[in-house]
């Protein structure tokens, strides 16, 4: 139901990334909202690395949060394609009036999340898992696993690739897909040489096994790894447990023993550091991305895999359009409509291309040759920085910007939404 001063009332379904972004970008907005988490506190402290790109970094920037999110992580500017023989096959340097992208722990950007929304006041319940929602004339009530009631004008979905919104919204929708890929990572005392070696650069190589990147840490402090490995069967998180640190160091160097440079980087990587992720899914497309007073936001709409580098980006872009269509567009069901018609061409364009990326990945010996022979002649023509980068990393969201409905008379993908000029 709405606030004493008028204002909607969002119940936001997931604490993680996407689920605060969209509860300050809806303060922003000038619409009320709660955070609901299904885990007993906060993630604070937990998960691995992962780079947000410039485009992500210019979402972040408009609900706030561009000098805290550039104060934390490291920043990471060209970016090199390796044959996994120590020769380079690429470089991508960036786009000059861009700012880099920035190399982050999880737990970094949990922690400015969680700190800004104590600020701001926005309220986060833990504990909250959502396992229904029913909605009335002038608006919905959630209702999770320990008996609770919530009731807001809107339930926004930000939980994820498991998602229960995305279930609630369409029972028939379809789940995550595994890509086929392991992640692996950690880190090594190894001092890459010379520049590289004080990191600003992330370097890719599609080894004879597997794939791997690095990049080295400021002030030569060592290099973060980490490895794609192939594993046609998706372990459970117990699977991965059972198997200790070493074994999987001891495996990752095995399908790394003829690549350079990994095969050094790893000889002296650190056990302890070593973590796991057997979770690299993509969403296919969702058919149905709202429903009533239901919508989704995020991983559980558009995860691409993380070849695309772009997970946490869209995410956040998505949160920042979402908000905009519900400030400009009174009515719930044309604001979802115009937020959708914003959003899918563009996630969903990345998503195929990071799927390609994935085969490639998971290729054969064979498809790894083919690929060494091509990329340095891909990269001159239809994949050189500014045709590969600017539509990614140049998106920019104009917050000002006044969204209009979608066409009138346009259904589904037809559907153009319009902002003022």
């Amino acid at each position: 139901m709405s606030t004493s001063n008028g204002e909607k009332r969002a119940l936001v379904i997931g604490g993680g990334i996407a689920g605060p972004v969209t509860a300050l970008a809806l303060r922003k907005a000038g619409v009320e909202a709660v955070v609901f988490e299904a885990y007993e506190s906060s993630a604070e402290g937990i998960g691995g690395t992962f780079m947000i790109a410039p485009n992500g970094l210019d979402a972040l920037a408009t609900v706030g949060l561009g000098a805290e999110v550039g104060a934390i992580g490291q920043p990471i500017g060209p970016m090199l394609i390796e044959d996994g023989r120590g020769g380079v096959l690429a470089e991508f340097a960036g786009l000059p009036d861009l700012p880099p992208g920035r190399v982050m722990r999880r737990a970094e950007l949990y922690e400015v999340l969680q700190r800004r929304l104590r600020e701001s006041g926005i309220e986060v319940r833990y504990g909250k898992r959502l396992v229904g929602a029913e909605e009335g004339a002038d608006g919905i009530t959630a209702r999770f696993a320990d008996g609770d009631t919530a009731t807001g004008d809107l339930l926004i979905g930000t939980d994820g690739t498991r998602s229960t919104v995305r279930t609630l919204i369409d029972p028939a929708a379809p789940g995550a897909r595994y890509t086929g890929l392991l992640g692996v990572g950690g880190y090594s005392p190894h001092r890459l040489p010379g520049r590289a070696g004080h990191g600003e650069t992330m370097h890719f190589a599609n080894g004879a096994r597997a794939f791997f990147g690095y990049w080295g840490l400021p002030d030569g402090a060592g290099t973060a790894w980490f490895s794609n490995i192939p594993q046609p069967d998706q372990l459970t998180a117990e699977q991965v447990r059972a198997v200790s640190p070493e074994q999987w160091l001891r495996r990752v160097r095995d399908l790394h023993a003829d690549d350079l440079p990994a095969r050094d980087v790893l000889r002296e990587a650190a056990a302890d550091t070593v973590e796991v992720f057997p979770r690299l899914e993509i969403m296919p497309s969702v058919p149905h991305w709202y429903r009533g007073r239901m919508v989704l936001v995020g991983d559980c709409a558009h995860a691409p895999s993380n070849s695309s580098g772009q997970g946490v980006s869209l995410a956040v872009e998505s949160a920042v359009e979402l908000a905009r269509c519900l400030r400009d567009l009174p009515d719930h069901t044309a604001a979802f409509a115009a937020y959708e018609a914003l959003r899918r061409p563009r996630v969903e364009k990345i998503a195929a291309d990071a799927a390609r990326t994935n085969n490639q990945k998971s290729s054969g010996p064979v498809g790894r040759v083919l690929f060494r022979l091509l990329a340095p002649i891909a990269m001159r023509t239809f994949l050189s920085p500014e045709k590969m980068l600017r539509p990614v990393h140049g998106h920019r969201i104009d917050w000002d910007r006044p969204v209009l409905p979608v066409a009138s008379g346009a259904t589904g993908r037809q559907r153009r939404a319009v902002t003022a000029p």
